[in-house]
Protein backbone atom coordinates (compact mmCIF):
# COMPACT_ATOMS: atom_id res chain seq x y z
CA UNK A 1 0.00 0.00 0.00
CA UNK A 2 1.23 3.47 -0.90
CA UNK A 3 1.15 5.86 2.03
CA UNK A 4 2.25 9.36 3.00
CA UNK A 5 3.91 10.30 6.27
CA UNK A 6 2.67 13.30 8.25
CA UNK A 7 6.18 14.54 8.78
CA UNK A 8 7.51 17.06 11.31
CA UNK A 9 11.13 15.93 11.33
CA UNK A 10 10.84 14.96 14.99
CA UNK A 11 11.34 11.51 16.46
CA UNK A 12 7.68 10.46 16.44
CA UNK A 13 6.95 11.12 12.78
CA UNK A 14 10.27 9.67 11.62
CA UNK A 15 10.10 6.57 13.81
CA UNK A 16 6.47 5.87 12.82
CA UNK A 17 7.57 6.08 9.18
CA UNK A 18 10.38 3.65 9.96
CA UNK A 19 7.93 1.20 11.55
CA UNK A 20 5.47 1.53 8.66
CA UNK A 21 8.21 0.72 6.17
CA UNK A 22 9.24 -2.31 8.25
CA UNK A 23 5.61 -3.45 8.12
CA UNK A 24 5.73 -3.40 4.32
CA UNK A 25 4.09 -0.06 3.50
CA UNK A 26 5.54 2.03 0.69
CA UNK A 27 6.15 5.63 1.76
CA UNK A 28 5.78 7.60 -1.47
CA UNK A 29 5.74 11.12 -0.03
CA UNK A 30 6.09 13.16 3.14
CA UNK A 31 3.66 15.90 4.21
CA UNK A 32 4.88 18.85 6.28
CA UNK A 33 2.65 21.69 7.44
CA UNK A 34 4.30 25.05 8.14
CA UNK A 35 2.30 26.84 10.82
CA UNK A 36 2.61 30.56 11.49
CA UNK A 37 1.31 29.88 15.00
CA UNK A 38 4.16 28.58 17.18
CA UNK A 39 1.58 27.27 19.65
CA UNK A 40 -0.36 25.25 17.08
CA UNK A 41 -2.56 22.51 18.55
CA UNK A 42 -1.72 20.21 15.64
CA UNK A 43 1.71 20.95 14.26
CA UNK A 44 5.34 20.90 15.40
CA UNK A 45 7.08 24.23 14.66
CA UNK A 46 10.77 24.39 15.80
CA UNK A 47 13.12 24.09 12.78
CA UNK A 48 10.17 22.76 10.78
CA UNK A 49 11.54 23.92 7.41
CA UNK A 50 14.50 21.56 7.84
CA UNK A 51 12.21 18.69 6.86
CA UNK A 52 13.36 19.64 3.35
CA UNK A 53 16.85 18.44 4.27
CA UNK A 54 15.50 15.25 5.79
CA UNK A 55 13.35 14.51 2.75
CA UNK A 56 16.41 14.92 0.55
CA UNK A 57 18.51 12.36 2.47
CA UNK A 58 15.49 10.02 2.55
CA UNK A 59 15.05 10.47 -1.21
CA UNK A 60 11.29 10.88 -0.75
CA UNK A 61 9.22 13.75 -2.25
CA UNK A 62 7.97 16.35 0.22
CA UNK A 63 4.61 18.14 0.07
CA UNK A 64 4.63 21.39 2.04
CA UNK A 65 1.37 22.93 3.21
CA UNK A 66 0.97 26.23 4.99
CA UNK A 67 -1.45 27.33 7.68
CA UNK A 68 -2.13 30.33 9.89
CA UNK A 69 -2.33 27.79 12.71
CA UNK A 70 -5.74 28.77 14.06
CA UNK A 71 -7.36 26.00 16.11
CA UNK A 72 -9.63 23.73 14.03
CA UNK A 73 -9.19 25.90 10.90
CA UNK A 74 -5.67 24.49 10.47
CA UNK A 75 -7.26 21.08 9.85
CA UNK A 76 -8.61 22.34 6.53
CA UNK A 77 -5.05 23.12 5.42
CA UNK A 78 -3.95 19.63 6.45
CA UNK A 79 -6.82 18.14 4.49
CA UNK A 80 -5.77 20.08 1.38
CA UNK A 81 -2.21 18.74 1.67
CA UNK A 82 -3.46 15.17 2.04
CA UNK A 83 -5.77 15.63 -0.95
CA UNK A 84 -2.73 16.75 -2.95
CA UNK A 85 -0.88 13.58 -1.93
CA UNK A 86 -3.84 11.45 -3.01
CA UNK A 87 -4.01 13.15 -6.38
CA UNK A 88 -0.26 13.40 -7.04
CA UNK A 89 1.06 10.18 -5.51
CA UNK A 90 -2.07 7.96 -5.37
CA UNK A 91 -1.70 7.33 -1.64
CA UNK A 92 -4.14 5.00 0.09
CA UNK A 93 -3.24 5.94 3.63
CA UNK A 94 -1.15 8.09 5.93
CA UNK A 95 1.06 7.30 8.92
CA UNK A 96 1.19 9.56 11.97
CA UNK A 97 3.40 9.78 15.03
CA UNK A 98 0.50 10.12 17.47
CA UNK A 99 1.20 8.53 20.86
CA UNK A 100 -1.45 9.76 23.31
CA UNK A 101 -2.98 12.95 21.89
CA UNK A 102 -6.65 12.09 21.32
CA UNK A 103 -7.16 15.62 19.98
CA UNK A 104 -4.66 15.12 17.15
CA UNK A 105 -5.38 11.46 16.44
CA UNK A 106 -9.17 11.86 16.29
CA UNK A 107 -9.01 14.81 13.92
CA UNK A 108 -6.56 13.14 11.55
CA UNK A 109 -8.72 10.00 11.63
CA UNK A 110 -11.77 12.09 10.68
CA UNK A 111 -9.93 13.59 7.71
CA UNK A 112 -8.84 10.14 6.54
CA UNK A 113 -12.39 8.77 6.82
CA UNK A 114 -13.70 11.73 4.83
CA UNK A 115 -11.10 11.17 2.09
CA UNK A 116 -11.49 7.39 2.10
CA UNK A 117 -7.94 6.48 3.09
CA UNK A 118 -6.39 4.49 5.94
CA UNK A 119 -4.86 6.11 9.03
CA UNK A 120 -1.92 4.29 10.63
CA UNK A 121 -0.78 5.11 14.18
CA UNK A 122 2.01 2.62 14.98
CA UNK A 123 3.06 4.46 18.16
CA UNK A 124 -0.42 4.76 19.66
CA UNK A 125 -0.41 4.07 23.42
CA UNK A 126 3.18 2.77 23.30
CA UNK A 127 5.10 2.62 26.57
CA UNK A 128 7.12 5.83 26.48
CA UNK A 129 10.33 4.60 28.08
CA UNK A 130 10.36 1.42 25.99
CA UNK A 131 9.87 3.62 22.94
CA UNK A 132 12.85 5.83 23.79
CA UNK A 133 15.01 2.75 24.30
CA UNK A 134 13.84 1.38 20.95
CA UNK A 135 14.90 4.65 19.30
CA UNK A 136 18.40 4.25 20.68
CA UNK A 137 18.59 0.57 19.70
CA UNK A 138 17.47 1.42 16.15
CA UNK A 139 20.35 3.91 15.87
CA UNK A 140 18.23 7.06 15.71
CA UNK A 141 20.28 10.20 16.35
CA UNK A 142 17.70 12.54 17.89
CA UNK A 143 18.32 15.93 19.47
CA UNK A 144 16.17 18.28 21.53
CA UNK A 145 15.29 21.53 19.73
CA UNK A 146 12.59 22.91 22.01
CA UNK A 147 11.68 22.80 25.71
CA UNK A 148 8.42 24.14 27.09
CA UNK A 149 7.93 22.96 30.67
CA UNK A 150 9.45 23.29 34.15
CA UNK A 151 12.10 22.23 35.12
CA UNK A 152 13.50 21.99 31.57
CA UNK A 153 15.70 24.90 30.51
CA UNK A 154 18.01 26.09 27.74
CA UNK A 155 20.73 23.63 28.73
CA UNK A 156 18.55 20.81 27.37
CA UNK A 157 18.64 22.20 23.83
CA UNK A 158 20.89 20.14 21.59
CA UNK A 159 20.93 17.15 23.93
CA UNK A 160 20.85 13.75 22.29
CA UNK A 161 18.32 11.12 23.27
CA UNK A 162 20.56 8.43 24.77
CA UNK A 163 20.57 6.25 27.87
CA UNK A 164 21.50 9.14 30.16
CA UNK A 165 18.66 11.24 28.74
CA UNK A 166 16.20 8.38 29.24
CA UNK A 167 17.24 7.96 32.86
CA UNK A 168 16.82 11.69 33.53
CA UNK A 169 13.39 12.03 31.91
CA UNK A 170 12.21 8.94 33.82
CA UNK A 171 13.07 10.76 37.05
CA UNK A 172 11.39 13.96 35.82
CA UNK A 173 8.29 11.94 35.05
CA UNK A 174 8.18 10.61 38.60
CA UNK A 175 8.75 14.01 40.20
CA UNK A 176 7.07 16.49 37.83
CA UNK A 177 4.89 14.27 35.59
CA UNK A 178 6.93 15.30 32.53
CA UNK A 179 5.91 12.97 29.70
CA UNK A 180 9.08 10.93 28.95
CA UNK A 181 8.52 11.24 25.19
CA UNK A 182 7.42 14.89 25.32
CA UNK A 183 3.90 14.00 24.19
CA UNK A 184 2.46 16.73 26.38
CA UNK A 185 4.45 19.34 24.47
CA UNK A 186 7.20 19.41 27.11
CA UNK A 187 9.92 19.13 24.46
CA UNK A 188 10.38 18.88 20.68
CA UNK A 189 12.98 16.95 18.72
CA UNK A 190 14.78 16.71 15.40
CA UNK A 191 16.21 13.56 13.78
CA UNK A 192 19.73 13.92 12.41
CA UNK A 193 20.17 10.29 11.39
CA UNK A 194 18.28 7.01 11.27
CA UNK A 195 18.01 3.90 9.08
CA UNK A 196 15.73 5.77 6.64
CA UNK A 197 18.45 8.32 5.83
CA UNK A 198 20.96 7.74 3.03
CA UNK A 199 23.46 9.82 5.02
CA UNK A 200 23.39 11.68 8.35
CA UNK A 201 22.64 15.37 8.62
CA UNK A 202 25.11 17.59 10.43
CA UNK A 203 24.43 20.82 12.29
CA UNK A 204 26.34 23.74 10.83
CA UNK A 205 24.83 26.43 13.04
CA UNK A 206 21.95 27.32 15.34
CA UNK A 207 20.26 30.13 17.21
CA UNK A 208 18.33 29.82 20.47
CA UNK A 209 15.24 31.83 21.33
CA UNK A 210 13.69 32.37 24.75
CA UNK A 211 9.92 32.58 24.46
CA UNK A 212 8.92 32.58 28.09
CA UNK A 213 9.69 31.02 31.45
CA UNK A 214 10.99 27.48 30.82
CA UNK A 215 10.30 27.97 27.11
CA UNK A 216 13.18 27.85 24.64
CA UNK A 217 13.49 26.79 21.03
CA UNK A 218 16.49 26.18 18.81
CA UNK A 219 16.44 26.94 15.10
CA UNK A 220 19.15 24.85 13.43
CA UNK A 221 20.97 24.94 10.13
CA UNK A 222 21.89 21.52 8.73
CA UNK A 223 23.89 20.15 5.85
Amino acid sequence: MKIASLFSGGKDSVYSSYLAKKQGYEIVCLITILSKNKESYMFHTPSIEKTKNQAKVMNIPLIIGKTEGNKEEELKDLEKAIEKAIKQYKIEGIVTGAIKSVYQASRIQSICEKLGIKCLNPLWQINELNYLNDLVKAKFNVIIIGVFAYPLNQSWLGREINQQFIQEVAKLNEKYKIHPAGEGGEFETFVLDCPLFKKPLKIKGYKDYKEGENSYRREIEVK
